[in-house]
């Protein structure tokens, strides 16, 4: 039940995925992590050719970990669920390629839902000095809906996942949010006090009040009504 199956949907990211695969097994236990899973979604550059190299010579101590390279469709929710469903762990961890979870991550999440929390995150911090940043990472140690987004990674029992249906595939974008209202609907979320930190590179090359401006809008108009390609048209118009 507490072995766990890490999924990470990724495309073209070449530059930062050999990083973030080393700081995974430096930062767990094999006795806890089943399965390491990156689905990709269509890369065009050497994404695929530098997991599969990592894989090759992947061995924690005296045992190798089962990775495994999958492809999905285009689209994280669509990424996301492949993984899932070639997923044998009794917990799932999806994790985005540019987020970095803490320290013993594997056994934090085992613990909690040991304790019965079937499903959460860990807090928050941007990789980034800018005022607004900061405290948009403070606010993530708060267990408010509000507070929560996809960067802060998600665990999930299988059970669970599989009960509520999974990501909604009909959202190309806010399919994490559609996940976690759904999780908090069941009062069954938990925030892990510890932080993973995550890249700015998205507000960084948008500017930071421009994004943050788009993405209140994408959830106003979710809020509102709109539907799942009204807000994927307005995010390729002002965000992609």
């Amino acid at each position: 039940m507490n072995s766990i199956s890490i999924i990470i949907p990724v495309l073209n990211e070449a530059a930062s995925i050999n990083k973030l695969l080393n700081h995974l097994l430096v930062n767990s236990s094999p006795s806890i992590i089943h399965e390491l899973i990156i689905v990709d979604g269509g890369s065009r550059d050497l994404t695929r050719d530098i997991v599969g190299a990592f894989f090759q010579k992947t061995i924690i101590g005296k045992q190798k970990i089962k990775c495994h390279l999958i492809r999905s469709p285009r689209g994280r929710s669509k990424q996301m669920n492949a993984g899932a469903n070639a997923a044998t762990g009794g917990i799932l961890y999806f994790l985005h390629a540019d987020s970095f979870p803490p320290s013993n991550f594997d056994k934090l999440i085992a613990n909690e839902v040991k304790k019965g929390n079937l499903a959460g995150c860990f807090r928050l911090q941007f990789k980034h000095s800018h005022w607004w940043l900061k405290l948009s990472s403070w606010l993530t140690q708060f267990n408010f809906r509000v507070c929560r987004g996809g960067d802060q990674s998600q665990f999930i029992t299988k059970q669970l996942f599989e009960n509520i249906g999974g990501f909604d595939e009909n959202y190309v974008i806010y399919e994490d949010n559609i996940l976690i209202s759904e999780l908090y609907k069941r009062k069954q979320f938990t925030v892990i006090n510890k932080k993973l930190f995550t890249s700015a590179r998205r507000f960084e090359s948008k500017g930071i009040w421009r994004l943050q401006y788009h993405f209140w809008m994408i959830y106003y108009k979710k809020w509102r009504g709109n539907s799942a390609n009204e807000l994927f048209d307005y995010y390729k118009k002002y965000i992609s």
